[in-house]
């Protein structure tokens, strides 16, 4: 939040609004399971790494010559907003496997997905899932249906590109396919 402060008053936009803190309680099960169908299938079975996804990761990278695939699981994104730049480097990668071990072992699965979705960017400004439902949907997050849940967690990837651009027809297809999968996920109890 600190780097987008920093980027909207270079260029001259108005401050972030301070999102609204939603309890985890108080967050829709649709809208946890939309995310964790999104960004992390295996969210409350790993101890913060997914080895899986991160092989599938980075058989892609090497595929294109290029380090930009996920892998990064809810805890590894949450480690990286709430304590590191968006550089991508090797020492910034190693201080986010410190800092995903140590919040694996001080929080629940349920502290880090009611962090993690009080704090990400949702878009231009746009923080956390209380101040997302209002944008997008003009209601509170404790009111969004099945669909909109879906349609929020496909904005996470590109946020700031989907706040700018609408219903794209990749953002409807993966709106639909994280609908179908949000049933198959666990979330923290």
């Amino acid at each position: 939040m600190t780097q987008r402060q920093s980027e909207r008053i270079k260029h001259h936009k108005g401050p972030l609004i301070k999102p609204s803190w939603v309890s985890y309680t108080s967050i829709p099960n649709s809208l946890k399971r939309a995310v964790i169908a999104e960004e992390d299938a295996n969210f409350v079975n790993h101890h913060g790494f997914d080895w899986l996804g991160i092989e599938v990761a980075f058989k892609k990278d090497l595929k294109r010559k290029t380090w930009i695939a996920g892998g990064s699981t809810i805890t590894q994104q949450l480690a990286k907003n709430l304590f590191l730049s968006t550089k991508r480097n090797v020492f910034r990668k190693a201080e986010e496997v410190i800092i995903t071990i140590m919040l694996e072992n001080l929080w629940s699965k349920k502290r880090i997905l009611e962090v993690y979705l009080n704090v990400i960017e949702w878009g231009d400004g746009i923080f956390g899932c209380a101040f997302a439902a209002q944008h997008y949907f003009d209601v509170p997050v404790q009111s969004i249906n099945v669909y909109q849940a879906a349609k929020l967690a496909s904005m996470i990837p590109r946020p700031r590109f989907y706040d700018k651009n609408g219903n794209t027809e990749k953002l409807i297809e993966k709106t639909d396919t994280i609908q179908l999968r949000m049933e198959q996920v666990e979330i923290p109890k």
